[in-house]
């Protein structure tokens, strides 16, 4: 099941919080002391600079595979949101032992960027999204994959379980991403989703049409779940997208956004007789966006040429912080994930 540490911080008794949640994710990933250390340090900075820099926001810890990688387990995931004032200069702040603060840590941005195994940050006047990822090991791993996946998963009211997952797979020279929403929420929705990211694992060499039914065979002991499939061919240069159910998807591509249509059903329950596959030829820049319900229907997508040349989970955070609120808040779970050309540069 996706367990997911989703921590306001609006005063400073929440920093303990975020290193205690910090701790237990490190727990489950088999991070080990040390890694586990430097992500508390990582954390801790970015959960003090949301209250001494932008008036609070919140941070969100998570565990993650990545696709075309060796991996010895999963990475830990944190990233920051915040509606602050942003940052004016983050070339000057991102490096090492800057402050603007009297009463810091002096660990600073640079120091995140320094010990994290990947970091990214993205401001503007409207707020700032940071995203760290903490590998096993403290050297950075080489991808074979020819594409570049991330994705935010939040519970609703801070639970401990997302009735939503994500999750990237490498096949050859296929990249297949997928995001499922398990029915309702809570830990039978987590479960319902947890089946479908195991699943996908086996059946990552499969077209997209084979692999829903391979899910809906593996979902029927379970509550069921709406899912969506996209799968990039770097050979043939060609995206192809099936989904059952309220999972929403947007390509862009040449500067504008295309919906791409699920079909009504349900995995695992209700499977449609017949699904439709939709195919568009992909390039250089072109960028999918899935995400489950719990986002707003009328959600704008960004066109910030900056951002969209972003890492993906600074993408997919970004789009769920300016969709929602304090006067629109989010009201399920809510999972966002971009699928993406490889990128080198500013890349977890």
């Amino acid at each position: 099941m996706t367990r997911v540490w989703n921590i306001p911080v609006h005063d400073s008794t929440r920093i303990r919080d975020v290193r205690v949640a910090t701790e237990e994710a490190g727990a489950e990933a088999h991070l080990g002391a040390h890694r586990t250390a430097v992500a508390a340090l990582v954390a801790t900075e970015l959960a003090t600079n949301l209250l001494k820099h932008a008036g609070g926001g919140r941070l969100v810890i998570d565990l993650v595979d990545r696709p075309g990688v060796a991996a010895r387990g999963p990475s830990m995931q944190l990233v920051a949101l915040d509606h602050g004032p942003g940052i004016r200069d983050v070339t000057v702040a991102k490096r090492d032992g800057y402050t603007t603060a009297e009463a810091s840590l002096g660990a600073g941005l640079g120091t995140c960027l320094r010990i994290s195994s990947a970091f990214d940050l993205y401001s503007t006047p409207r707020g700032t999204v940071a995203v760290a990822r903490i590998d096993q090991g403290a050297g950075q791993e080489e991808s074979r994959s020819t594409c570049s996946a991330g994705g935010i998963n939040v519970s609703l009211a801070q639970a401990e379980h997302s009735g939503d997952a994500w999750s990237c797979v490498q096949s050859g020279s296929r990249s297949t991403l997928m995001l499922a929403d398990g029915l309702g929420h809570g830990a039978k929705a987590a479960h319902a989703s947890g089946v479908a990211v195991n699943e996908l694992h086996r059946v990552a060499h499969l077209p997209c049409a084979e692999m829903l039914r391979h899910l809906h065979l593996a979902l029927r002991p379970t509550r069921g779940a709406a899912i969506a499939v996209a799968q990039l061919d770097s050979d043939n240069g060609e995206l192809t997208f099936a989904g059952v159910g309220n999972i929403g998807a947007r390509l862009h591509t040449a500067g504008s956004w295309e919906h791409l249509l699920s079909h009504p059903g349900i995995v695992g329950a209700h499977y449609p007789a017949t699904v439709p596959v939709r195919r568009r030829p992909w390039k250089q820049g072109n960028l999918l966006v899935l995400h489950s319900d719990g986002l707003p229907s009328r959600w704008v997508p960004p066109d910030d040429p900056d951002l969209l040349a972003r890492d993906p989970t600074a993408i997919a955070a970004t789009i769920l912080r300016d969709a929602s609120s304090a006067a629109s808040p989010v009201r399920d779970d809510t999972c966002v994930a971009v699928l993406t050309c490889d990128r080198t540069a500013g890349r977890p």
